[in-house]
């Protein structure tokens, strides 16, 4: 396959299993990414459902990249769209589940799947996701590490989503911790290079 199509191709498949593991960790119950606790607690007071409200604000969060003065790439837009589009078919197919086992698989799997996904579309080279620019126009920006910033994004989103009602639980802790082990252990893996 020609360079620009693996990478295109690759860049959808990782964004529709990114939505596809955000279905996995809420359908688990035991808590949701941290931007997923604030898409769900916004979902509670307008009714609307989780995949409009993530492409929603989605679009909030790339108008912040107005002053930032950051550049959204096709894999930016596609990010919009496709996770926002493809959360909301994922959410009708993917069953919720009782047994606390079956719960902490569905977690677990969520946690795996969504690393892979980010490296997957992150190793494309297309376009940072709207949240992943805000990080770094706010560390450029603020001279701020990249550590504290995507810190300090995540608190205020968890905060915020729990105080409207989104699940924050066991799995947003451990997301928070193991995810970037699980994407740095990946990217390598699934970088695209480009001649």
């Amino acid at each position: 396959m020609p360079r620009r199509g693996r990478r295109l191709t690759q860049l959808l498949l990782g964004l529709t299993a990114y939505a596809f593991s955000m279905a996995l960790m809420m359908r688990a119950g035991l808590g949701s990414m941290p931007w997923d606790v604030l898409h769900q607690g916004l979902a509670v007071h307008t009714g609307l459902s989780v995949g409009v409200l993530t492409m929603l604000v989605a679009v909030v969060v790339l108008l912040l990249w107005l002053p930032l003065r950051e550049r959204p790439g096709i894999g930016t837009v596609a990010n919009v769209v496709v996770i926002g589009l493809t959360v909301d078919i994922a959410l009708a197919v993917v069953p919720e589940v009782a047994s606390l086992p079956a719960r902490i698989g569905l977690a677990a799997a969520g946690i795996v799947l969504n690393a892979v996904a980010t490296a997957a579309y992150i190793g494309v080279g297309l376009g940072p996701g709207p949240r992943d620019g805000l990080m770094t126009g706010l560390a450029d920006r603020t001279g701020w590490s990249v550590r504290l910033v995507r810190t300090a994004i995540e608190v205020t989103v968890v905060l915020t989503g729990w105080l409207l009602g989104g699940t924050f639980g066991v799995v947003t802790v451990l997301y928070a911790v193991g995810v970037g082990p699980l994407i740095q252990w990946f990217l390598p893996r699934l970088t695209v290079r480009v001649s």
